[in-house]
Parts: C-alpha cells; sequence; structure tokens
C-alpha cells in the first residue's frame, strides 16, 4: 500500500511539471516578438559597415566647394591684356601716314649754322663813357672768358654791343652779360658787378624817391642827406648789414643782391624818406644782421 501511494504522488508530480513547461512554451513566442522590436532599436553595426566607415575618414576632403572663388576686377583683366600684348622693342616701327610732311633729323653741324647769333644793346649814360673807357679791360675780359660772348664798345651810339659765338655754351649767358654791362652803367664797381656773372641769384632793384613820398626842396635833399647820412655812413651800414650794394644816384636808388636782401635794404630806405632817425633804422637792421 505504501508503494502504490508514492507511484500516484510521483505522477502527480510529472503531471504537473508537464503543464508548467506547456506555459513556458505558450509565453516564449510573445516574448521572442518583443525582442527583435528592442534590438532593431538598438543594434550595433557589422565589421564590414564599420571596415567602409573607416574608410570614407581616411580620404581627403575637398573643401574647394565650401568656399566660392573670388571674382576678377577689372584690373587683372586689363593686367592680363597687357600681359598677352607686348610689343618687341626691337620689332620696326610702323609710321603712320598723315597729311604732314616728315624730314629726316639735320646734322648738328647744320643746326648750328642755322641760329643766327643773338644780339644786345646795352646803352650807356654820357657821364658813364670815361669810366667805362678807363675799366674797359676789366670789363670785356669777363665777357669773353667766363661767357663767351663777343663785345664791342660802339662810341657813335653811347652803348656796348653784346652777341653769342660758337664759344658759348650757356643759353643765359647774353641776359647775365646784359646785366652785368647794365650795372656798371648805373653806377656799380667793376668787382661788384662781376658778381653778376657768377651767381645767379643775385638781381638788380630801382627806384625814385617820389616812388615812396612827393618831396621838393630841401624836404627832398635832407631826406637824400638821410639815406647817405656822414660820410656815406648809413649807406655802407645798411649794405654790410642786408649784403646788398646801393648807388644813389640824385633821386634813383638801384640796390644789387639777393631778392630777400634787397627787400631788407629797400625797407630801411623806405623808412628813412619817410623820416625815421637812423638810430631807429639802425635798431631795425641789427636784428636781420644777427
Amino acid at each position: 500500500m505504501v508503494v502504490a501511494h508514492s507511484s500516484q504522488s510521483q505522477q502527480a508530480q510529472l503531471s504537473s511539471s508537464k503543464r508548467k513547461n506547456r506555459r513556458k512554451i505558450h509565453k516564449k513566442p510573445g516574448a521572442t516578438a518583443q525582442e527583435p522590436q528592442a534590438s532593431s532599436s538598438h543594434t550595433e553595426p557589422s565589421d564590414e559597415e564599420l571596415a567602409d566607415i573607416t574608410d570614407t575618414l581616411s580620404q581627403p576632403i575637398d573643401t574647394s566647394s565650401l568656399f566660392t572663388a573670388p571674382k576678377t576686377t577689372s584690373t587683372d583683366d586689363a593686367n592680363d591684356d597687357d600681359d598677352e600684348l607686348m610689343i618687341d622693342a626691337s620689332a620696326p616701327s610702323l609710321s603712320v601716314p598723315t597729311a604732314a610732311p616728315v624730314f629726316p633729323p639735320a646734322a648738328p653741324s647744320k643746326s648750328k649754322a642755322l641760329l643766327a647769333p643773338e644780339t644786345r644793346r646795352v646803352p650807356m649814360p654820357p657821364h658813364r663813357m670815361t669810366p667805362l673807357k678807363k675799366d674797359w679791360v676789366n670789363i670785356f675780359g669777363p665777357l669773353t672768358e667766363i661767357l663767351g660772348l663777343q663785345v664791342r664798345m660802339n662810341v657813335q651810339r653811347r652803348s656796348v654791343e653784346i652777341r653769342t659765338s660758337k664759344f658759348t655754351k650757356d643759353i643765359g649767358a647774353i641776359q647775365k652779360g646784359a646785366d652785368f654791362v647794365k650795372a656798371y652803367a648805373l653806377g656799380f664797381d667793376v668787382n661788384d658787378a662781376i658778381a653778376l656773372l657768377r651767381m645767379d641769384d643775385l638781381y638788380l632793384d630801382s627806384f625814385e624817391i617820389k616812388d615812396v613820398k612827393t618831396l621838393q626842396g630841401d624836404h627832398l635833399s635832407r631826406a637824400i642827406g638821410r639815406i647817405a647820412g656822414q660820410d656815406g655812413k648809413t649807406k655802407f651800414t645798411i649794405e654790410n648789414a642786408s649784403r646788398t650794394r646801393i648807388v644813389l644816384a640824385d633821386t634813383k636808388i638801384h640796390i644789387m643782391g639777393s631778392f630777400q636782401n634787397i627787400k631788407i635794404a629797400r625797407d630801411a630806405i623806405v623808412s628813412l624818406i619817410l623820416g625815421s632817425p637812423p638810430g631807429k633804422v639802425y635798431a631795425g637792421l641789427r636784428t636781420y644782421s644777427v
């Protein structure tokens, strides 16, 4: 009897285990259906896909498409055209037909022969003819040696005639020579007038006392006396302070020097003509001499 009970209990256990297995089998298809959905959302890449990704990353990236190329300006086009249109300097030049006649260049000897010599005539005052004859050697020497001019003294016309020659090199030589003779005619010394030939920034300036102020009689005489001073002291002081040369010929005043120095001397003389005392004029010149 005891054995019968044990066999029945074993059969009951087997039947219960089969039922449990059936329940598990029925539940597995639903669980397997949910697992592919989860795996589909979190799938891991295969080895072939990883190899393709590494190959694409190792290739160089072309960045030219990311940036637009700058547009060429008109100047670049012009430079390109200049480079293309290079002209050969050795190539013979093509003459453009024109209505004007074309002449070949003249020879140097012929061009010199065609130039007519230029002539200047400087009049000489009557009271300067006698000093001119005495200093004639000192006058025509610098004109012929320094400037290469031809000079002659015309006694009948009371003038000095100057003209260019084949030895004249400077185009302004005849003008310098005319200024030199004119300075001597105005009353300047020969040694002072020679400075006009050697320096380019020297000029002549002339004016009269009546151009500054209308004076007559004793008033005019006193104005001339203030300009000259005692024994010419005032005139020499103005010359030394302004570095000019002054000629006082009656009512006419001639000044030779540079442009700035002529202005200084002229202002001093004008102040003397207007009645300023010499002491005040000396004080004004002292600022320029320093």
